[in-house]
Formats: structure tokens, C-alpha cells, sequence
């Protein structure tokens, strides 16, 4: 664990800005004795909120003063250009000057990558960076999904990268050497897909950096067939947002099963505990917060409609990062295939 552990936090992205940021702020200085959070948006709104809750004096909530705001409806070249002084571009700007280790937003995701990409820039031989978050499964450890949302198109050197990106963030996570990738397609015979997906495959097949399992169809995502599961960004986000709006109504009808009759509310009170325990487990909340990876910096983005829990868990999110030293970890294996190919040629 990392002595001191400093955080930039956009606080007024998103759909619910300092209502949701601000508190989620507080409960994570609280939760980790060895953070700092600097606090970066409107002073007086920060201010207001802070005080509404009694931590206006906390010594490692520190508040940066920015003028402007990235909306939902910012256009992300423009963001770039001409929101200079936004939460999200300070908070960004600290985590390339190195006052801060990681930056944590729920604001405009065009914006945050082309802005994070514009002010921390791409590790040495990565291509595009990529969204990955973690996704529940029917077993212990979650599946790693990527790119969601980030990249549209990618073709089969950017879904190599994707993979080995990926790896690495699993291995860090779940504790294991030789984390098993597969590729999203639309069946899993080796015929499936298009050349793009097959010429993904060879590349992972030949690369001694990822242990690739094959192809993964949509209903192997939550089997935990593979630890990370790779695909294009249009796909990778549709999937994960079916996945969250699947638990969600599942959770609602199962309630207001429970609330039709006396009988069932007596069965609910009896198994409260399992039944929290079986909320929790599928929670999207709990994995709120993808990664940007492949960036010389570390960059969380969080739900635009984030809780004050789930924007929490996008900074608990970060803080593991910072501990596990991802980009070194992923720089040193894009040296080491660097290195290789020069051999080779």
C-alpha cells in the first residue's frame, strides 16, 4: 500500500455533478486513511455541499476552483479547444503535472477520452486506448470486458492490443499469471466472424503475452469461461449496458414479486440476508468505473448516472490502480513486443 495517494475528481460531470460526487468524496477519504482528493469544479458549489455535510475542513478534501463545465451535449473536439478551465481538463492537467496519481469522472465519455488522450497521450507503441470494466459472473471472479465504448471500429492489431491490455489488467486484479482471454463473435467456431475477428484471433494465438482460449459468444459473458473478453467498442458497450439493465429489472421484478403477498414478504424478511447477499453480487453499482488503459496516466470513468456509491466505487477503482501501477505494468510488456518484433526483423 502506497503511503500517500492523491486523486483528482471531475465534480461536476455527470447527470447528478456535486450531488453525487461530493458525498461519494467524503465516504472515500474516510474509507482510506492514505488519500487525498482534490476536488476539481465550482468552488462555491463544493463549498455549499461540503458543508452540508460537515467535512467542509476535512484537510484531505482539497477544492480546486475550475469556471467551466464539460455537458453531456459538449462536443468532444470543442471540449478539447475551449474548456481549458473545466473540472474535467484540470482534474487531467494534475494527473500530467503529477500532483495527482489518477483522475476519476462521470462526465461527457467523447470528451474524457479525447481530452485525456490530447493531455496524457498514448503509452509508447499502444494505438488507441480502451474502456474495461469488470462484469459479474456465475463463478467467484468477475470478467473483464474491453474496449466499451471508447474505440467504435477497431481492427485486429487494436483488438491484439486490447487483449495483452486487458491481460494485464486482470492478472493485476484477480492475482493470477496467465488470466484467459477470448474474443466476443458471434459463435464460437473458428469459421465465425469476420476477418477483422480472425485475424485477431491468429494474432493472440501467436503472441506469447496472451493465453487466448478462443472466441466467447454473448451468453458466455457472465459464465467466467474467460477472465477478459475482448471486442469492438460499439459492441462491448451495448453488451455491457444490456448486462446492467438485465440485473436491474430482474431485481425489480423479484421485489415486487415479494411485495404481492403477506406469505412472500414473511419468506423475504426470513431470507433478507441471501437476498442482500444475491443484490450485492449483481449490484452495478459495485463495478461502477472503467478503466481508460493505455494512457501515461490513469483515467476512471464513471456512469453518467452514477450514485453517490457507485461514483465511490469508481474512486475505490482508481485507488487500486494507482496501487497496482498499471501503465508500468503495461508499458514494460509494449517494450518487451517492441523489442521482440525489432528481433524478429
Amino acid at each position: 500500500m502506497l503511503t500517500n495517494l492523491t486523486i483528482a475528481l471531475d465534480m461536476m460531470g455527470g447527470d447528478y455533478g456535486p450531488r453525487s460526487s461530493i458525498p461519494a468524496a467524503v465516504c472515500a477519504v474516510n474509507a482510506h486513511a492514505n488519500l487525498t482528493l482534490i476536488l476539481c469544479g465550482n468552488e462555491q458549489v463544493i463549498t455549499n455541499q461540503l458543508e452540508s455535510l460537515d467535512s467542509l475542513s476535512h484537510p484531505r478534501l482539497i477544492i480546486r476552483h475550475c469556471s467551466e463545465v464539460v455537458t453531456n451535449a459538449c462536443e468532444p473536439a470543442l471540449a478539447v479547444r475551449s474548456k481549458k478551465d473545466s473540472s474535467m481538463r484540470v482534474a487531467l492537467d494534475l494527473v500530467k503535472s503529477g500532483e495527482a496519481q489518477a483522475c476519476v469522472s462521470s462526465g461527457n465519455t467523447g470528451a474524457l477520452f479525447f481530452m485525456a488522450h490530447y493531455v496524457l497521450k498514448m503509452l509508447p507503441g499502444v494505438k488507441r486506448p480502451a474502456l474495461i470494466s469488470a462484469v459479474p459472473t456465475e463463478r467467484k471472479n468477475p470478467v473483464y470486458l474491453l474496449d466499451l465504448g471508447a474505440n467504435v471500429h477497431c481492427d485486429s492489431e487494436i483488438l491484439y492490443q486490447f487483449g495483452i491490455m486487458g491481460s494485464v489488467v486482470a492478472g493485476q486484479a484477480l492475482g493470477c499469471d496467465n488470466p484467459k482471454v477470448s474474443l466476443l463473435n458471434i459463435g464460437s467456431e473458428d469459421i465465425k466472424g469476420h476477418e477483422g475477428i480472425k485475424q485477431a484471433a491468429q494474432l493472440m494465438q501467436q503472441s506469447p503475452y496472451i493465453n487466448y482460449t478462443g472466441y466467447s459468444e454473448g451468453s458466455d459473458i457472465f459464465s467466467g469461461k474467460a477472465d477478459v473478453i475482448v471486442c469492438e467498442g460499439f459492441v462491448g458497450n451495448v453488451a455491457l449496458k444490456t448486462c446492467e439493465g438485465i440485473a436491474k429489472l430482474i431485481m425489480k421484478k423479484f421485489t415486487k414479486a415479494l411485495e404481492k403477498h403477506l406469505i412472500y414478504k414473511c419468506m423475504a424478511f426470513i431470507l433478507s440476508p441471501i437476498i442482500k447477499k444475491l443484490y450485492n453480487r449483481v449490484n452495478p453499482d459495485q463495478y461502477n468505473g472503467a478503466s481508460l488503459v493505455g494512457l501515461r496516466g490513469i483515467v476512471v470513468k464513471s456512469h453518467g448516472n452514477a450514485s453517490a456509491k457507485a461514483f465511490q466505487a469508481a474512486i475505490d477503482e482508481a485507488v487500486k490502480e494507482v496501487e497496482r501501477q498499471l501503465p508500468d505494468k503495461i508499458a514494460a510488456i509494449f517494450e518487451k513486443t517492441h523489442s521482440k518484433n525489432s528481433a524478429a526483423n
